[in-house]
């Protein structure tokens, strides 16, 4: 067997879509993984997004806005992406105030990292220079808050579903916002491929192993309470109820496939990032479409 390595996020999304790949406690994949067998790896999204420039994992979770980065060695997976559909990060303050009035007096707000997807959108929404930030831990950023260390902040994952909890108050919603100006989804995150391993594995291999990685999803989703309950593992304290809607949000049809208006929604966000010197430029923007796993049509 060919083994890949597949480094996705420590969240309960990503666990829910790629443990068919493996299996738990031994029993081995629940999908039909052809000649090669998987490995998967959980760290934070920024860590994901500064490996992926030295292209050390086969497979990875990126922020779609770290991608003109990484296009000369990976290209995206037709699924595998997270796509906020009229929703999104979240922008939160310890105080109630709208846009215009925390920008007002240039603030500091912390964001989960430099090359995230969060922070690109962040800038598109606001004017140039109208505020500062800080790249800290996702996870510590509510706590900051709410410590006085900043006057806003981003938050991703199941802080979206938790900020009123934290006793913050919203700000904007990133992907409300993108959709209103673009009528698009916001592209938050993506699954890439290293190109090269077409060389490795022979003609056809990317297509089949995205194959691979679609058969995942929709076996995860057929089978959605054996699921969740692996998912949960690294659901970092919600429920059972807030991790189903977590995954809900997150692991849809977007996710088995981008479709023509996801394509348009990430060529969108990276050229207008691109355009504002927010990202560089990406050569091409390269989806892998699921092709034939041997033995199968």
């Amino acid at each position: 067997m060919n083994l890949l390595r597949l480094a996705h996020s420590p969240d309960p999304d990503d666990a829910f879509m790629w443990w068919p790949l493996v299996g738990i406690d031994g029993d081995g994949p629940q999908v039909d993984t052809g000649r090669w067998s998987f490995e998967l790896v959980a760290e934070d999204i920024e860590t994901l997004n500064k490996r992926a420039e030295s292209a050390e994992y086969d497979i990875t979770a990126i922020s779609c806005a770290q991608y003109p980065c990484v296009a000369g060695e990976y290209a995206f997976t037709a699924c595998g992406a997270s796509l906020g559909d009229g929703y999104g990060p979240k922008l939160v303050s310890p105080k109630k105030q709208d846009l215009k009035m925390l920008l007002a007096d240039r603030p500091v707000i912390l964001v989960p990292g430099e090359r995230t997807s969060a922070l690109a959108a962040l800038r598109l929404m606001c004017p140039d220079n109208s505020f500062n930030w800080k790249a800290v831990e996702f996870d510590s950023i509510a706590h900051r808050l709410l410590q006085g260390e900043a006057d806003a902040g981003v938050l991703i994952h199941e802080g979206q579903l938790t900020w009123e909890d934290d006793g913050l108050h919203l700000v904007a919603d990133l992907g409300a916002w993108w959709e209103q100006e673009t009528g698009l989804p916001l592209p938050l995150g993506g699954n890439v491929i290293l190109r090269s391993l077409e060389d490795r594995h022979g003609a056809g291999s990317l297509g089949a192993i995205s194959r691979i990685l679609r058969d995942s999803v929709e076996w995860a989703l057929a089978h959605r309470e054996q699921s969740l309950s692996y998912a949960l593992k690294f659901a970092r304290g919600l429920d059972l109820e807030r991790a189903d809607k977590f995954v809900e949000l997150y692991v849809n049809r977007w996710t088995l496939d981008f479709e023509s208006r996801g394509r348009e929604a990430v060529t969108r966000f990276l050229g207008e990032a691109a355009s504002r010197s927010i990202l560089p430029v990406a050569r091409s923007v390269d989806f892998i479409e699921p092709g034939v796993l041997e033995g199968k049509s």
